[in-house]
């Protein structure tokens, strides 16, 4: 039974992290939105987990029921950051099913 080479694994070891920090820099650029109270408020949350920008119909303010305002933003807000945790989980899952360079490659 021949040992690993470490060089190589070291090699791998490096692509991987490299294509990781690439496909975190490609998330933190993406956007995915979400709604609540049929579009009264949207909020739009990056692959970083950010919130990137909150949109509140003025209708929403004329209410002026703070309470659904509170539960609307609340719900727009959790909504896209699911969308953004789950986009980031396929992208991660298909970063980890993808064949890596071949070897000698980079």
């Amino acid at each position: 039974m021949s040992q690993p080479d470490l060089g190589k694994l070291l090699e791998k070891a490096h692509a991987m992290q490299a294509r990781l920090a690439a496909a975190q820099r490609e998330l933190a650029a993406r956007r995915v939105e979400a709604s609540a109270g049929g579009g009264m408020v949207t909020a739009v949350a990056t692959g970083d987990l950010r919130i990137a920008d909150l949109h509140i119909e003025p209708a929403v303010f004329e209410s002026g029921d703070r309470t659904l305002l509170q539960d609307l933003v609340t719900a727009a807000v959790n909504a896209a950051l699911a969308r953004a945790q789950q986009m980031v989980q396929e992208e991660l899952q298909r970063l980890a099913l993808a064949p890596g360079p071949p070897a000698g490659a980079g």
